[in-house]
C-alpha cells in the first residue's frame, strides 16, 4: 500500500463526522479462496450430475429449482459439507481484528455464503446473497425463514437424499417444497431476504468503502459503490485484477484500486489504525 493510501484510510478512520463515518468492507469469494472454496462461477464450480453438465447461471436459478428440487437441495449439501470442511484463513481472522478494533463504525457486506465470517467472529455482518443455514418455503406461503435441519446429513457429489430427509425439506405449513435462502441469478435483491435498503444506507454513510475479493458481477454490489461515492466517502478496491468496477468507476476521483493480495492490504490497515 503507498503512502497516499494509507494517509487517505488515517484521515477517513479518524474523520469526526458522526453521520458518515462508517466504515464498510465489501467481500466475495476471493476473501475466501484460501479456505480451499471455489468460486461458484468458476470451472470448478460447475456441476456434473451423471452425464448432465450444468452451468452455474442456469442451474442456480429458481426456475430450475421448479423442475428440479431434489437435484438442487442435493447439490446444497454437497456445498454445505464443503463449506463445513472449509476453515476461516488469515483474511477472515485480520478483518475480526479491524472489527475489534473499530468497533460499531465497523460493518461487512458479504456476498458469500459460505459462513466463514461468521465462524472466525464477525458480528456486524450483512449477507446480501443469503447463506446456506437458512431456508423457506419455496411458495412463499408464509415469511418465515427456518434452520434447515441439521438431522439431513451432508452429501459427497454423488450421494442423494433419503425420502426422510425429502420429508424434513417440505413446509410444515403447506407442504409444498423449501428452498435454500439465498439469492439465485433469475431472482432480486430484497430487504426481507437480503438487506438490500440496510446495505444501501450503510453505504450512504460511509466515509470508506473496502471492496475485497469480489469483481462487481451483480448489480446491488455496483449500487453500494455509487452510493458511497455520491455521498462524499472513499472507496478502495483490492483485488489482483481490474473488474467491473475499475470498468464503472475508475475516473472517479474518489476510487482507488490496488492490486495486490487481500491479507497484504488488510495487515497494513491494521498498523494504520491500532
Amino acid at each position: 500500500m503507498n503512502k497516499e493510501l494509507k494517509e487517505l484510510i488515517f484521515d477517513q478512520i479518524n474523520k469526526n463526522n458522526k453521520r458518515r463515518n462508517k466504515v464498510v468492507f465489501l467481500t466475495g469469494a476471493g476473501i475466501s479462496a484460501e479456505s480451499g472454496i471455489p468460486t461458484y462461477r468458476g470451472t470448478n464450480g460447475i456441476w456434473v450430475k451423471g452425464s448432465t453438465f450444468y452451468k452455474p447461471e442456469s442451474f442456480g436459478t429458481f426456475e430450475h429449482f421448479s423442475k428440479n428440487a431434489d437435484q438442487v437441495w442435493q447439490y446444497t449439501f454437497f456445498r454445505k459439507k464443503m463449506f463445513h470442511d472449509a476453515k476461516p484463513n488469515k483474511n477472515h481472522r485480520l478483518l475480526v481484528q479491524i472489527e475489534n478494533n473499530l468497533q460499531d463504525r465497523f460493518h461487512c457486506i458479504t456476498q458469500n455464503i459460505d459462513n466463514l465470517h461468521q465462524r472466525a467472529g464477525t458480528e456486524r455482518l450483512y449477507e446480501i446473497h443469503g447463506n446456506l443455514r437458512e431456508m423457506r418455503c419455496s411458495e412463499e406461503c408464509t415469511k418465515e425463514v427456518y434452520t434447515i435441519p441439521s438431522e439431513i446429513s451432508l452429501k459427497r457429489i454423488d450421494e442423494d437424499l433419503t425420502c426422510d430427509e425429502k420429508e424434513l425439506l417440505k413446509c410444515t405449513k403447506c407442504g409444498e417444497d423449501t428452498r435454500p435462502n439465498i439469492l439465485w441469478f433469475d431472482e432480486f435483491y430484497n430487504e426481507r431476504n437480503f438487506k438490500l435498503h440496510s446495505s444501501l444506507k450503510l453505504a450512504k454513510n460511509s466515509s470508506l468503502m473496502i471492496i475485497l475479493g469480489t469483481s462487481g458481477a451483480t448489480n446491488l454490489p455496483i449500487r453500494l459503490v455509487e452510493q458511497t461515492l455520491k455521498y462524499g466517502g472513499y472507496v478502495i478496491d483490492v483485488n489482483l485484477e481490474d473488474n467491473n468496477f475499475t470498468k464503472s468507476f475508475s475516473t472517479k476521483k474518489r476510487f482507488y484500486s490496488i492490486r495486490e493480495d487481500i491479507y497484504s492490504f488488510l495487515a497494513d490497515m491494521l498498523q494504520i489504525i491500532n
